[in-house]
């Protein structure tokens, strides 16, 4: 079984989450701390113009682009949904319980936009895509709250499976139980993290989300205007936390104490005896930079992503969907069996791809064009094969055979932007002028500013962190410039490599690995 590390690196303006098997960086999510318009958004938004001919609606929840309200994602208990709102409007925010309201009739399933909104009407949202490229989020009007364990729908009254729970008897166990405890005219979708979960959890569990909704109503006032968030959706970083935490991982580090007090609360519910795994990281050395994901990065992010014995993948991006080439680059085999050569080239192809969308985040219409095979029994052990590494993907997909000519199209929910990270640098030296400073002075600079330390801060424990050529220039030969430095200015200075700093860039800390202020 594979060791799986969850990386957590929190700064003021972004989180990042990196997943870890063996050392891998196989996901990666980043967070903007004043993201908005995030999928699970409830918003109230106000209906802008009607398209009968696209029978839909374009909504203003408060983005520049209006968002766009399709009559298929409108829910049957449409009007039941309406009247909820406008009571609880009427009556300022005495809302009575879902489970006493008369729910009325569904709307027609083939009906028209234009037979249930009209222009400047008021209407409850849930944002399902977020704001990608030019378009304006995407919006459903039949609402789901997530927790862990369940999925609640208001003014529904079915009761549903995840159908990755294969037990027939705990399918049955589950659904009879909720049935029993759940309130009238609300659905529930049983999460597949839920299979042999008690009552207790999941009553507690349902009757918050009942909480959840139900109070959201009560600040609904006639003087408050739409558009605005109703209810906000966990931050990123929590719904990534409650989707991906599981007790399988063998540590959570993270470099915000708060942030790992909420995850050790979390884990004691689910696993107290794990609780230990929860680490905090106190290094001078970034985060991402000591596991080494930041080299990962550099690494996997490129248009060219080399796997192994020489091959590569190149990675290219249109507005419609993404393309994918498989090449064996100088890759040899002994003896000419091209067929196997080919063979082997894909299948470790089809490994790193399938790590790449989940990296990336690619969504929609992927095209890959593997390397020419004409065994169908070799190209049904490559379907097979991505089919396999493609299980641990959350994400929902569809993948379909190889095509006579060697491409095979996988579709991948697509409900935020792909994740983008350049990796080429502007020369930090020249900022792209061509021109840089004489080198020969850059450790006249670094002394200068340690003389300044030792006499004006009065420390003589310091951390210096430099780009790794710095730091091996420092320490380079029998009696290195940092130890001259040393002894010097009597002091204790330990020289640190850097991956993720411009070759130029450096920080110095004292012995309470504080980084010390230079201006």
């Amino acid at each position: 079984m594979a060791n799986k590390d969850l990386i957590i690196d929190a700064s003021d303006s972004e989180v990042s989450l990196a997943l870890l098997e063996d050392n891998q960086l196989i996901e990666l999510n980043k967070e903007k701390r004043n993201i908005r318009f995030s999928v699970g958004d409830i918003y109230l938004g106000k209906v802008k113009k009607i398209m009968p001919g696209l029978n839909a609606a374009f909504v203003n929840v408060g983005y520049e682009r209006d968002a766009f309200l399709h009559y298929l994602d409108l829910g049957a208990q449409f009007r039941t949904q309406q009247k909820y709102y406008l009571s609880a409007l009427q009556k300022q925010g005495k809302v009575v319980p879902i489970h006493k309201f008369k729910p009325e009739p569904d709307i027609d399933k083939d009906g028209k936009i234009t037979d249930v909104l009209t222009q400047g009407q008021t209407v409850i949202v849930q944002i399902t895509k977020e704001p990608i490229s030019t378009k304006g989020p995407r919006l459903a009007s039949e609402i789901s709250l997530a927790g862990r364990n369940l999925v609640l729908i208001p003014h529904s009254d079915k009761v549903s499976v995840s159908s990755k729970i294969e037990n027939a008897d705990e399918k049955n166990r589950l659904k009879a139980l909720l049935q029993s405890i759940k309130p009238r005219n609300y659905g529930v979708i049983i999460r597949t993290v839920a299979e042999g979960k008690k009552v207790a959890v999941l009553d507690a569990e349902l009757r918050e989300l009942v909480r959840k909704w139900e109070s959201a109503f009560s600040s609904v006032r006639k003087e408050i205007k739409s558009p605005r968030l109703l209810i906000g959706e966990m931050n990123r970083t929590s719904t990534i936390l409650r989707d991906m935490l599981n007790v399988t991982f063998n540590s959570i580090w993270t470099n915000d104490p708060s942030l790992a007090d909420d995850i050790r609360k979390y884990i004691k519910e689910i696993a107290p005896e794990k609780s230990k795994i929860v680490k905090i990281y106190k290094g001078t050395i970034p985060l991402f930079d000591h596991f080494g994901i930041n080299k990962q990065i550099k690494a996997l992010f490129g248009k060219t992503v080399s796997f192994k014995h020489g091959a590569y993948l190149i990675i290219d991006h249109t507005e419609a969907l993404h393309v994918i080439d498989v090449n064996s680059g100088n890759r040899s085999r002994k003896g000419n069996d091209q067929e196997l050569n080919a063979l082997e080239v894909n299948m470790e192809a089809a490994v790193e791809i399938a790590r790449q969308l989940r990296l990336r985040d690619m969504g929609g219409i992927i095209v890959i064009d593997f390397i020419d095979m004409q065994s169908s029994e070799n190209k049904q052990t490559l379907f097979d094969k991505m089919k396999e590494v493609m299980a641990s993907d959350r994400t929902k997909h569809n993948i379909l055979p190889l095509t006579k000519f060697g491409l095979m199209q996988i579709t991948r929910q697509r409900v935020r932007p792909e994740m983008n990270i350049i990796t080429n640098e502007k020369c930090p030296s020249c900022l792209g002028t061509g021109e840089i400073k004489p080198t020969i002075l850059f450790t006249d600079e670094l002394e200068g500013h340690l003389a300044f330390i030792v006499d004006k801060i009065k420390t003589r424990k310091l951390i210096l962190n430099v780009h790794p050529f710095v730091a091996a220039w420092l320490k380079k030969g029998l009696f290195p410039i940092f130890r001259k430095w040393n002894l010097k200015y009597k002091i204790s200075l330990k020289v640190q490599p850097v991956v993720s700093y411009h070759m130029l860039e450096y920080h110095f800390y004292d012995r309470e690995e504080n980084e010390i202020d230079l201006s």
